[in-house]
């Protein structure tokens, strides 16, 4: 069995190559093509859509009212450009509006503190808060943190590691012997374990922790998620319910650190504006250009809409957003009658489990079993570097020729893998490979997106690579204009997985409900 996928991988790979040799200069040979591309260049709306989006509006958090305003922001535009959208109905969500943080240290000398409120969490009711500072204490279990517990009484309490280095593993690599870099490694790796041990024995989860706390009568948690990074921490949302959570930049918390720890008794103040607005409605915006030939077969442009607040959601997901916006402008532009029908959705709540795309195929099984194929883009900002087949047996075969009619500099950095394996998470397109029907990642060139743009307090509009997303913008039309015009009907065909450690083949992924009621307990 293993040789014979591997002949057939290798088969597949040699298919591919055969397709682009064989392909001299497609652009030429399609004026619609040769027409994308100039509309592309020389009109772009990429960066006044990127101030619009990120700018104007800020991050998407699910349930806020930017995430409406950007829902109806994009629905205006769409009409604006003749194409026919809308803002669907899914579900519900804790309706939650972030104000200003203000965090200062004030004792033992003064100075404003660099970090932000938790999405979801509590403010503290336009007044200031002021009070010592304490780290979690290491205990021996249990029973001796419930015995230290009452202590955290009026205190902000202190519940991540103080990192040993702000430099990030390059810097050190640079710059550092050898000996240096190892022994810092060695240090950190020893006093990460340390930690989760200290965690460990207070006898709560993460999860858990904070509630403790908030139940003790803590004045607020203090946290720093650093996203090894300079200046970069990763801000997600709160479990609190009755006190702020706050994150701390690495440099400010490692400060707060140390004079707690060495007897100085730093006191903080705090103020975190927040507002809750009571149970959201959450939306998808659709978008459609109706097929002339074949109106009930669907080629779909797919990019998550929501994001997390701690910066503006640029590169996750707003550069997907502007690719798949920019995208649908065009063809409406230069390709306005399309073959079959085609859709562009913007999901909500993607963060919180792709639950926008997965209430979509759950709704709508009459387009899911119609679709030609989803192209989906969400990774980042960079330029679309591979391509999977994502299991399907014979997506080689059609994908390669709907690549080929894609300008040499946009196609040729593309590495595609065929059959591929099904996605089962992290980005929408799961969603629809889940229920059987062809959708794809344009996975992107990295840009440091793990350690500084996703879900960081920098994923703002300047790390935005305009020329990397108009590239992208091109290519996703180009292929949403060759799956609609394509005489064929994709094949659904699954090709056979691999084989698990205890020789099985391996299942291919479920349909999953999404959550249509969130952060409501």
């Amino acid at each position: 069995m293993k040789k014979i996928y591997l002949l057939l991988t290798l088969c597949l790979s040699s298919q591919t190559t055969l397709v682009f040799a064989q392909s001299k200069d497609p652009v030429r040979k399609d004026p619609v093509v040769e027409s994308i591309v100039k509309e592309a260049t020389d009109n772009s709306q990429l960066e006044k859509l990127g101030h619009e989006l990120m700018d104007v509006i800020g991050p998407r958090l699910v349930g806020s009212p930017q995430m409406q305003q950007a829902h109806d922001w994009a629905v205006a535009k769409y009409k604006d450009w003749g194409i026919s959208a809308k803002n669907e109905k899914w579900g519900e969500w804790r309706g939650w509006e972030r104000g200003v943080s203000h965090i200062d240290m004030v004792a033992p000398r003064v100075k404003s503190l660099e970090g932000m409120q938790l999405a979801w969490s509590p403010g503290t009711n336009g007044k200031t808060v002021t009070a010592d500072v304490v780290i979690l204490p290491d205990v021996a279990d249990s029973v001796a943190f419930q015995k230290w517990l009452p202590s955290a009484k009026g205190k902000f309490v202190l519940i991540s590691m103080n990192q040993p280095t702000g430099r990030p593993d390059y810097n050190w690599q640079e710059f550092a012997t050898k000996e240096s870099f190892d022994k810092m490694k060695k240090d950190r790796d020893v006093q990460t374990e340390a930690w989760a041990n200290r965690l460990k024995k207070t006898g709560y989860s993460s999860r858990a922790l904070p509630l403790a706390l908030e139940k003790a009568g803590a004045a607020g948690v203090v946290m720093s998620y650093w996203s090894k990074g300079f200046g970069a921490n990763k801000i997600f949302g709160a479990y609190t319910k009755a006190i702020p959570t706050v994150d701390i930049s690495l440099e400010d918390y490692g400060l707060l650190y140390r004079l707690a720890e060495s007897g100085h008794t730093p006191k903080i103040s705090v103020r975190a504006d927040a507002k809750e607005t009571g149970i959201s409605q959450t939306f998808n915006t659709v978008g459609e250009i109706k097929g002339t030939e074949k109106p009930n077969e669907y080629v779909i442009l797919s990019a998550h809409f929501d994001s997390w607040d701690g910066g503006s959601g640029a590169t996750d997901n707003g550069t997907g957003t502007l690719v798949m916006m920019e995208a649908m402008r065009i063809l409406k532009k230069i390709y306005p009658n399309p073959k079959r029908t085609i859709l562009v959705g913007h999901w909500g709540s993607e963060e919180q489990g792709l639950n926008g795309s997965r209430a979509f195929v759950e709704d709508h099984p009459e387009i899911v079993q119609n679709i030609q194929a989803v192209f989906n883009q969400d990774n980042g900002t960079g330029r679309v570097v591979n391509l999977s087949g994502q299991g399907f047996l014979n997506a080689y075969e059609y994908l390669t020729r709907w690549l080929s009619k894609v300008p040499e500099p946009i196609r040729t950095p593309i590495q595609t893998s065929f059959p591929g394996a099904p996605g089962t998470g992290g980005s929408d397109f799961a969603s629809f490979v889940a229920a059987g029907a062809p959708a794809f990642s344009l996975s992107s060139l990295n840009w440091s997106y793990g350690t500084y743009t996703w879900h960081t307090n920098r994923d703002t509009y300047d790390k935005i690579v305009f020329d990397d997303v108009r590239s992208n913008a091109i290519l996703a039309a180009i292929l949403a204009y060759q799956a609609s015009e394509d005489p064929t009907k994709t094949s659904r065909d699954k090709s056979i997985l691999p084989l698990d450690a205890k020789g099985v083949p391996g299942a291919w992924p479920e349909p999953r409900k999404p959550t249509r009621r969130g952060g409501l307990d």
